[in-house]
C-alpha cells in the first residue's frame, strides 16, 4: 500500500514537473517567434536640396526607400524646378527682380508642397547651400550676404517642411558632391544583384568629376594614394571608405572667366568707343557698362574706374588671338609641386574616366560633340567654330536672337584650355572624357551628392509588423505565466508534504 502511495506520488509530481517546463518553453518559444519573424515596413523618404548658383536656384526633391543600404539610402531624383529670376547673389539690389525671385521660389514650393504626402511634410528636411555666386558675394560684400541668407532662412523656416539651414557651401564640398553624385548615378557603389539585394559592384571603379559653373569650376576623382593636404578628402558610402582629391576655382566659372577675358580684349585697346574682340563673330557688336565686366573679385577694376563708362566692342572672329587671351588668364608656369593644374595648385595625374557637366556639357553640344572625343577633334572643332560656323549663325541671324551664342567661341577656347593644359588631359586621356547632362534622367550636381551624404543622418519612419498580434500574444504569454504559476506553486506544496 506504501508503495503505490509512492508510486502515485512520483506520478503526480512528474506531472507537475512536465507541465512547469512546458509551461517556461512555451513562453520562451512564443517570445523567440514574436522577436525573430517580426518584419519591418518602411515608408518612403523625402528630403529636399535647393541649390542656389551664381546664375539662378534650383531645387530639388530627393526620395528613398527608409531601409538603407549600410546607413545611407539609395535616392532617386522626384523633382527639379528651377526658379525664374535673378540668383541669390544679386538680392537686396532692386526691389523688384527681389520680388520675381521670390515669387519663383513659391511657384516652385507650391509644387513641391503637392508632390510630398502632407503627413510627410513636418519631417522632410530642407537644405539651401549656396556655391560660387556667393561666395564672392561674402568676399566683395559680407554685410550683404548676411542679409541674404538671413532672408532665405526667414522664408524657408515658414515652409511647412523641416527646414535645417541655409548656408553658403565651401567649393570642396561642391566638389566632392559632385563626384559622389556622378559616381552613384553610373551605378559604381551600389548594384542590384540575381536576388534582387543591393551590393557593391565587383571590381568597381570610380569616375572623376568636372563641374564647370558661371563663378567656378571642380575636379573630383579618387586616387589609390595616401596623399595628404587640404584637398585630400576621406569619405564612407555604403560601407566602404574613399579618398578623394578635389580642387575648386574660385572666379574661373565661364562666367567670371569671360569678364577676365574681356578685361584683358579692353586694357589692350587704346580706343575704348571702338573696342576689337577677336572671341566675337564677325560684324556683331555691342556696347557693356564697365560694372559689368568689373563688379566683382575676380577682375582687378582699372584706374579710374567709372562704372558707367561704357565699351563699344566690336567682333572680329579671330580663333588664335582668342586662344590667346584665353591662355593669358591662367598661370601654367608656377608650380611648387611635382605636378599642378594651374595657378601653382598641386594636382596628382588624372586616371580613368571622367564625366564633365553643366558648362562642360552645352559647350560641347555647341561645337556638335557628343559624350566624348579624342583632344584633336576637340581643338579642331574649336576653331571650326569660331572660324566658319559663326558665318552660318550669321546669315540665319541666330546670334542676334540668343545673347549666349556670341560667348561660345571663348567658351570653347576656355574649355579646352582648362582641360587641356589646365587639367593636364592628353591625347590619351582625354577620350575618356563624356560630356553629359544628366543620367538616367537625373540632374548631375553636387546636390544629390549632398543628399546622399547626409541620409545617414535622417531616421527612417518604420512600422513593426509581428507574426502574433499584440492581444494574442499578450493573452498567451499571461496564459503561459499564470500555468507557470500554478505549477510551481503546486510543486512547492508537494516538496512542504514531503518533508514533513
Amino acid at each position: 500500500m506504501g508503495s503505490k502511495q509512492k508510486i502515485g506520488f512520483k506520478c503526480r509530481l512528474a506531472v507537475v514537473l512536465l507541465l512547469l517546463l512546458a509551461s517556461i518553453a512555451a513562453i520562451v518559444t512564443i517570445a523567440v517567434i514574436q522577436d525573430n519573424w517580426m518584419t519591418k515596413e518602411y515608408g518612403t523618404e523625402f528630403g529636399i536640396v535647393i541649390d542656389s548658383g551664381s546664375s539662378r536656384s534650383n531645387v530639388y526633391v530627393y526620395k528613398w526607400p527608409g531601409e538603407k543600404e549600410n546607413e545611407t539610402g539609395v535616392v532617386s531624383e522626384a523633382l527639379n524646378c528651377k526658379v525664374t529670376g535673378i540668383a541669390i547673389s544679386d538680392l537686396k539690389i532692386d526691389a523688384e527682380n527681389d520680388a520675381a525671385m521670390w515669387q519663383g521660389f513659391k511657384t516652385c514650393m507650391d509644387k513641391i508642397i503637392d508632390i510630398i504626402p502632407a503627413k510627410k511634410h513636418k519631417t522632410t528636411p530642407l537644405f539651401l547651400g549656396s556655391t560660387a555666386g556667393m561666395r564672392l558675394l561674402r568676399e566683395e560684400d559680407e554685410q550683404r550676404s548676411k542679409e541674404v541668407l538671413a532672408s532665405l532662412k526667414e522664408y524657408l523656416s515658414s515652409l511647412p517642411f523641416m527646414f535645417q539651414n541655409a548656408s553658403i557651401i565651401t567649393g570642396q564640398e561642391e566638389g566632392l558632391y559632385g563626384w559622389i553624385t556622378v559616381n552613384y548615378l553610373m551605378g559604381n557603389f551600389l548594384e542590384k544583384n540575381i536576388w534582387n539585394a543591393y551590393v557593391r559592384p565587383e571590381g568597381a571603379e570610380t569616375v572623376g568629376s568636372m563641374d564647370l559653373g558661371g563663378a567656378s569650376t571642380q575636379i573630383a576623382f579618387a586616387i589609390q594614394e595616401d596623399f595628404k593636404g587640404p584637398d585630400y578628402l576621406h569619405v564612407k558610402l555604403y560601407g566602404y571608405p574613399y579618398t578623394v582629391y578635389t580642387h575648386s576655382f574660385l572666379c574661373y566659372g565661364k562666367n567670371e572667366a569671360e569678364k577676365q577675358v574681356l578685361d584683358r580684349v579692353i586694357q589692350s585697346s587704346p580706343d575704348p568707343s571702338y573696342i576689337t574682340n577677336p572671341c566675337y563673330p564677325e560684324g556683331f557688336n555691342i556696347t557693356l557698362k564697365a560694372s559689368s565686366i568689373y563688379n566683382t573679385e575676380c577682375t582687378k577694376k582699372p584706374p579710374n574706374y567709372n562704372p558707367d563708362q561704357e565699351y563699344f566692342l566690336v567682333g572680329v572672329a579671330d580663333s588664335d588671338s582668342c586662344g590667346n587671351i584665353v591662355k593669358s588668364i591662367f598661370d601654367f608656369d608656377n608650380c611648387s609641386s611635382s605636378q599642378c593644374s594651374f595657378n601653382g595648385v598641386e594636382q596628382p595625374p588624372v586616371t580613368g574616366d571622367f564625366m564633365a557637366y553643366a558648362g562642360f556639357f552645352y559647350t560641347s553640344r555647341a561645337l556638335g560633340i557628343n559624350i566624348s572625343s579624342d583632344i584633336d577633334v576637340f581643338n579642331a572643332s574649336v576653331r571650326t567654330f569660331c572660324h566658319t560656323h559663326w558665318t552660318v549663325l550669321k546669315q540665319q541671324k541666330t546670334w542676334i536672337i540668343n545673347r549666349y551664342l556670341r560667348t561660345y567661341c571663348f567658351a570653347a577656347h576656355y574649355v579646352f584650355m582648362l582641360l587641356g593644359d589646365g587639367y593636364k588631359f592628353d591625347e590619351d586621356t582625354w577620350q575618356n572624357i563624356r560630356f553629359e547632362k544628366e543620367v538616367k534622367k537625373t540632374s548631375i550636381g553636387w546636390s544629390l551628392g549632398y543628399m546622399l551624404s547626409i541620409t545617414n543622418r535622417i531616421p527612417s519612419e518604420v512600422t513593426k509588423i509581428y507574426p502574433i498580434r499584440g492581444s494574442v500574444f499578450a493573452g498567451l504569454i499571461f496564459l503561459f505565466s499564470a500555468l507557470l504559476i500554478i505549477t510551481v506553486a503546486i510543486v512547492f506544496i508537494f516538496l512542504v508534504r514531503t518533508c514533513y
